[in-house]
């Protein structure tokens, strides 16, 4: 039975990745005086944003990481809202008595600020946010598991890629694959070896639905 459903954020509960690539370009360009491809910024991703301002700036890393966290705040109009959806579908589970929590591999107070965005942090009985690092997924699954007192089987653990699988896996909670963004890549999350596939938030809770009354 499920007691708990587990959150990533970027790409899960909102089309956040452009903007977290729009913040680095525009904070840590004149800091590394150079242009910073798409592909430069997302190949440091894992550790939490201040991993990130460390590889792509080390020289300026306090700077960088002020500058970022207010591009951060001033671009989120990029993508004010959550997914169509995705306060209704938490709205639903608390009122059932599911233990909702939150593990991203965003830095405390970016997360912070798109929870404030969004207006949403009240549903989430946990957070628990990444390190600088490198990836801390599966530890922070495994917190929630600790906190709550839950077997892995009775959480599941939902994200937009192969890295969330393999974090699920790692941590012994089944894998949902969140693939409504369009940053999702369906083939890739099959070949990841996801329990669940779900191209729409209301297919997502629909299978809960059903899943919950078992």
């Amino acid at each position: 039975m499920i007691r708990a459903v587990i959150f990533d954020f970027d790409g899960t509960i909102g089309n956040t990745l452009p903007l977290c690539i729009a913040a680095f370009r525009r904070a840590i360009e004149p800091l590394a005086g150079k242009q910073l491809p798409d592909e430069e910024i997302v190949a440091t991703f894992g550790p939490s944003e201040e991993g990130t301002i460390r590889i792509l700036a080390p020289h300026a890393y306090e700077q960088g990481l002020a500058d970022y966290l207010n591009c951060y705040r001033e671009l989120h109009d990029m993508c004010p809202s959550p997914f169509d959806g995705i306060p209704e579908l938490l709205e639903w589970l608390k009122a059932r008595g599911i233990i909702i929590a939150l593990v991203t591999g965003k830095g405390r107070r970016s997360c912070s600020i798109s929870l404030e965005q969004y207006g949403i942090a009240r549903f989430f009985d946990l957070v628990e946010t990444g390190s600088p690092e490198g990836p801390c997924k599966p530890e922070g699954i495994r917190a929630v598991l600790d906190r709550f007192l839950l077997k892995p089987e009775e959480a599941i653990y939902v994200g937009d890629t192969a890295s969330d699988v393999a974090s699920a896996r790692s941590a012994g909670v089944p894998a949902v694959a969140a693939a409504w963004a369009e940053t999702a890549d369906r083939e890739t999350l099959r070949r990841a070896g996801a329990d669940q596939l779900f191209p729409t938030i209301p297919a997502f809770r629909e299978w809960l639905e059903n899943s919950l009354c078992r």
